[in-house]
């Protein structure tokens, strides 16, 4: 002990309540880390940041540690300081200096000042918890000093870059690990089957305070894992009906988890630009949780609908500075995590942000989102199969809350370029998948006329054509045209569009000659309604010059596809797809025509252009590679084709897979030539 003026100080000194641990409190990586330090000493000691999402644990964390080194006698002087308001820091420190110093008549400043100094010298050692740290700056004058003795650990759902750096460490809290979870789930639902305790951790994202309450709320209703997480996947339910009422909250808990959050919400809106970390939050909220691409939050469907918003009275445009500034403001806060290019948001945070939200503002953010995403797809696919698996999966996403938005009076284009972009990446079967479930729900909401469901299954009948059934494509494009004709009439642009893929399945099916008939009938159409310089018009002379040769004329195909060819650099440009699609024919037909030698030049050419335009694994650049090979076969180079063969083929099972009708079309070739040569 130790007397000060006449006072005995009794060590070891303990000032303010640490928390009590929680029951199955678990052990994680921090802790052995925060343990370690405290063990440490000859040399001042870092400040420990423990930064996080709010109900990932830190406070946990701190008060087990609080609790580890006092009952093992580490330290001579605990503090614990709930630091939300700096008020609240000054009259813990005034409260240390109390117990420790003579500072009877000292004002709470001055007394926390001296408390500071003290610590600053005094060979005791001593742990100060600053617990809830709102505002970096409520701490300005007020940082324990580092020394050899001492050690300090904040909590915070700040991330701004005072609390790191120096002698700061901030420590990132994430959520359990699922099996950290699964083990918390063990032991406080017993009974429970060990694969409904692991599924319930994932519905709850492993996220420690949620999985607390709800083992709380199912605990007081009688509830089994099973019935709980039925409640829980029912997204009309608000999930703070799933979570206990305030005075039933477990392990002293101040708060629920949305009430957790709402305050971080508020405090990220109030950063300047003021206004604009809420509503950039609620269209987080209808994305994947897993990552949305940065960029989509400065597309101009957002900072469009950002500007028009009422913010507080600010009616100043959103440019791409402002909404990054405030997404920053939403990780400053722990409320996204915001890396180069992704941001990531607990699924958790995003029910309990749309659960603020009234019907029709979930539609706008819905309608708003989805803009964005069509906006920030690349056209056409390039080669990023992440890149284009995170833009589908965040449509999926959107399209499941609330579904209607997307499909009310017409199916969004976002849904239509989701499915285009599984085709487009080498997977037609799992396009003909989507686009028969996307068709399900048209028939449901918008019915079987209306032009957006005929579209949906124009689709299914593309891309069956494209997984290998092109005599399937051909009976469903039939049953597509029969209703655009009854709905649209003969001249829009849909009914023209299906005639068009009707005749190229046709020959796809075995009939060349039915496909050239078809084609002529198509282009006069085209060519009236539309002009010889459409889009359009060139397909389906691109597709007529292709099937005249497929029917026998070879060189009056090479023909026409240089008209063709000429035409689509003019009005397209010579890097559009289509322009791509016609050089490529055109080098396939110049081969058939006799010329072999000019189709292999011609070929390395349009690789050159593929692999700068869409990437060395796009399946138009596969498919070109193994063309190439065919005609340098037929050119005589048969060891070099072989060769070429079997790289375009490692690549094709790699990225299509083994059953992908351009995969097996290389098989083939191989097969062929090396028969030929054992022959």
């Amino acid at each position: 002990m130790t007397i000060n003026a006449g006072r005995v100080v009794r060590w070891p000194h303990r000032v303010g309540v640490v928390p009590t641990v929680a029951d199955g409190y678990r052990r994680r990586r921090l802790t052995t880390e925060l343990e370690q330090a405290t063990a440490g000493g000859g040399a001042a000691a870092l400040t420990r940041v423990l930064s996080g999402l709010g109900g990932v644990g830190k406070t946990q964390l701190a008060a087990a540690h609080a609790h580890h080194v006092w009952s093992r006698q580490r330290v001579d002087l605990l503090v614990w300081v709930t630091a939300a308001t700096r008020q609240g820091v000054v009259a813990a420190y005034a409260q240390g200096a109390y117990g420790v110093l003579d500072t009877a008549d000292e004002e709470g400043e001055q007394a926390a000042t001296r408390f500071l100094a003290w610590l600053a010298t005094t060979d005791r050692r001593w742990l100060i918890v600053l617990d809830d740290l709102r505002a970096p700056a409520d701490l300005t004058g007020l940082w324990p000093p580092a020394t050899p003795t001492g050690t300090v650990l904040v909590t915070t759902r700040r991330r701004d870059a005072a609390l790191a750096g120096g002698e700061r460490r901030l420590l990132d809290v994430d959520v359990f690990t699922p099996g950290e979870a699964t083990a918390y789930l063990r032991h406080k639902l017993p009974h429970e089957p060990v694969d409904q305790l692991h599924q319930l951790a994932a519905d709850l994202g492993h996220l420690p305070l949620a999985l607390a309450q709800a083992t709380a709320y199912l605990t007081d209703r009688g509830l089994d894992c099973a019935a709980y997480r039925a409640r829980l996947a029912d997204r009309q339910r608000a999930l703070a009906h799933l979570l206990p009422e305030p005075e039933a909250l477990p392990d002293e808990h101040r708060a629920t988890v949305t009430a957790t959050w709402w305050l971080s919400i508020t405090a990220a809106d109030l950063l300047h630009p003021r206004g604009l970390a809420r509503p950039l939050l609620e269209l987080a909220a209808m994305l994947d949780p897993n990552g949305t691409p940065v960029g989509l939050f400065t597309t101009s469907a957002i900072t469009d609908h950002l500007s028009g918003l009422d913010r507080n009275g600010n009616a100043e445009p959103v440019d791409r500075e402002a909404v990054a500034d405030a997404l920053h403001n939403l990780h400053r806060l722990s409320l996204v995590t915001h890396g180069a290019s992704r941001l990531q948001v607990h699924a958790l945070v995003q029910r309990a942000t749309r659960d603020q939200l009234t019907p029709g503002q979930l539609d706008t953010a819905a309608r708003v989102a989805a803009d964005a995403l069509l906006q920030l797809w690349p056209d056409p696919e390039r080669d990023d199969p992440a890149g284009s698996q995170v833009l589908r999966a965040n449509t999926a996403a959107l399209y499941e809350h609330p579904r209607h938005a997307l499909l009310d009076l017409h199916c969004h284009a976002v849904l239509f370029r989701a499915g285009r972009s599984l085709g487009d990446t080498g997977q037609p079967a799992a396009a003909v998948a989507y686009f028969t479930d996307l068709h399900t729900d048209c028939l449901r909401v918008l019915g079987p006329d209306h032009p957006d469901t005929l579209t949906a299954l124009h689709n299914i009948a593309q891309w069956r054509g494209e997984a290998g059934d092109p005599a399937g494509a051909v009976e469903v494009f039939t049953r597509v045209l029969t209703g655009q004709l009854r709905v649209l009439g003969p001249d829009h642009p849909d009914p023209l569009t299906t005639r068009n893929n009707l005749a190229y399945s046709q020959g796809r099916a075995g009939d060349p000659a039915g496909a050239v008939e078809a084609f002529i009938q198509v282009l006069a159409d085209r060519l009236r309604v539309m002009g010889p310089d459409h889009p359009d018009t060139l397909s389906t002379r691109n597709n007529l010059a292709y099937w005249r040769g497929e029917a026998g004329d070879p060189a009056g195909a090479v023909e026409s596809l240089r008209q063709v060819l000429a035409d689509r650099s003019r009005v397209l440009g010579p890097d559009h797809r289509h322009t791509l699609s016609t050089s490529s024919n055109l080098a396939y037909w110049r081969g058939e025509a006799g010329d072999p030698a000019g189709a292999v030049e011609s070929l390395q050419q349009v690789l050159a252009d593929y692999l700068r335009v869409l990437g060395p694994d796009h399946p138009h650049t596969l498919t070109t590679r193994r063309n190439l090979a065919y005609w340098r076969s037929e050119a005589g180079d048969r060891a070099g084709a072989v060769e070429a063969t079997e790289h375009v083929l490692a690549d094709q099972l790699r990225v299509l897979g083994p059953g992908h009708p351009d995969t097996l079309v290389s098989r083939r070739n191989l097969a062929r030539w090396r028969d030929n040569d054992e022959g």
